[in-house]
């Protein structure tokens, strides 16, 4: 499919002709002009081509005029997409990534940490154009700066298969900035995920915030450690207050304090898309959490919310708590560091239990000691709502630590079970999945395990078997388990 490209981005020069058969058009600025000039000013030729191919006329078609354009389509599919990269490579003058040649038809490929600077990036740009197999792309900390960015955004104006890009510490700043709004503001691409941590982006909040006001296909976006302010809340508030696209949003380290989480809270009342918000390491203490509160009690979409580490009192959870009696959407609370006593943690567990609607499954108060007292209460609310957990520091009696290194390892409960009733340990998962399927949502196999009165288990066991089955994004997948017989 053809797309014309948005004639308000910036042109990354992908206008020198290139009769290779196989590169894109691609423009070149003088130090990759002078590395790669031959025998011709007007026609560029790379060294890897033999016999120099005759250009063929280009049929005129309506819009054509595309920034990353196949001179021949024909003999491009006769080219390799190593032939491609090489060829590219030596237009701009880099030495080849080795790794990216390895894997270039793989779908995941990692090349955070390889110092690329902008021309190699350039080099992997132009590869990247007809690449149908790649969908996820890691480039964190390679020095791309603004050069770099262009390169990656002119492909992605031709490539529909990449979905994840991580650009992130990269040294972007404002400029990177004003490229990738651009290209947010009138994204046609197939990116749904995108982390642009750490890259400086300190004045440029207003810019992402009005390309994502009607943007609709970026769903994870990662903003964190980019020095924001309280202004830039004001902006972010905004933009959340129209979003109907974006479900993952990170904001944490952005110095956004009161004032700045205030603002973003009132956009987020009325936003009903966005899911998972990490807000951690603000400081936006009692306040903050205050005006958080009063979105809990409205917004019924949020099921993630990381506060760590963000000077929340026992007062500041206590609005919160007020909330949680109410909302029946979220589902993971992280407050990890923040000065909670454990009659805070007794108020936040005891909102869970007025509320026979709440969905909540993980609960983080790591930093807090707890007495018996608390587990027991823990106890009775976990009995109301069997797919909770918390997560606290450890309990104030020896007996209580001695117990904790007595626990028989669930695993070796379950297979002396199947053992017994001469059945697989995946037999006995899937009986507790109503579907039969070999993967289920964390809370929903929490509670599973918990009622199921085959195997004795308690809820920290049950923790334990969660991790040992490697959850990931939200789910529990024991489909490994699949060759495994009694």
């Amino acid at each position: 499919r053809h797309i014309p490209p948005n004639p308000t981005l910036p042109r990354a020069c992908w206008d020198g002709t290139i009769t290779t058969g196989s590169l894109p058009k691609i423009c070149l600025d003088e130090s990759d002009s002078v590395s790669a000039l031959q025998s011709s000013n007007e026609t560029l030729y790379c060294e890897a081509e033999a016999p120099v191919a005759v250009e063929k006329e280009k049929p005129a078609r309506e819009s054509s005029e595309t920034d990353l354009e196949i001179e021949d389509t024909e003999k491009f599919f006769t080219t390799g997409q190593k032939e491609l990269y090489l060829e590219a490579c030596k237009l701009v003058g880099v030495v080849p990534v080795s790794y990216f040649i390895r894997n270039m038809e793989e779908s995941y490929i990692n090349l955070n940490h390889h110092g690329l600077g902008p021309n190699r990036t350039k080099a992997i740009a132009i590869a990247l154009v007809s690449n149908t197999t790649v969908l996820t792309l890691e480039l964190a900390d390679n020095c791309i700066t603004e050069e770099g960015i262009l390169s990656l955004v002119e492909m992605l104006q031709e490539n529909y298969y990449l979905q994840e890009m991580n650009v992130s510490d990269n040294d972007l700043g404002l400029e990177g900035a004003r490229i990738l709004s651009e290209f947010l503001q009138n994204n046609t691409s197939s990116l749904f995920s995108l982390q642009l941590s750490g890259n400086n982006f300190e004045e440029s909040a207003e810019l992402f915030c009005q390309a994502l006001s009607n943007n609709y296909r970026i769903k994870s976006l990662d903003l964190s450690h980019n020095k924001f302010c309280d202004k830039a809340g004001e902006y972010l508030g905004q933009m959340l207050a129209i979003n109907v696209g974006l479900q993952s949003l990170d904001l944490s380290w952005n110095h956004l304090y009161i004032r700045g989480v205030v603002a973003l809270c009132n956009g987020l009342r009325s936003n009903v898309s966005l899911k998972k918000l990490d807000l951690s390491m603000n400081s936006f203490g009692n306040e903050g959490a205050a005006a958080l509160g009063e979105v809990l009690r409205l917004n019924s979409y949020l099921t993630y919310l990381d506060l760590s580490s963000n000077n929340i009192t026992n007062d500041g959870l206590s609005k919160i708590s007020r909330a949680l009696e109410l909302n029946e959407s979220l589902k993971v609370l992280k407050l990890f560091l923040n000065p909670i006593s454990m009659d805070g943690a007794v108020l936040l567990i005891l909102s869970i239990k007025r509320n026979p609607k709440s969905r909540m499954e993980d609960i983080d108060i790591s930093n807090v000691l707890v007495s018996e007292q608390f587990v027991k209460i823990l106890d009775g609310v976990c009995a109301i709502h069997p797919q909770l957990d918390v997560i606290y520091k450890s309990v104030q009696a020896p007996s209580a630590k001695k117990t904790h290194f007595t626990w028989t390892n669930p695993v070796k409960l379950i297979q002396s079970y199947a053992d017994q009733n001469k059945i697989s340990v995946l037999d006995f998962f899937r009986s507790l999945n109503p579907s039969g399927e070999m993967m289920m949502p964390v809370g929903e196999f929490r509670k599973a395990m918990i009622q199921q009165n085959k195997v004795p288990i308690n809820r920290y066991q049950v923790r334990e078997l969660i991790k040992k089955l490697g959850e990931k994004t939200g789910m529990v997948d024991f489909s490994f388990l699949k060759m495994t017989r009694s």
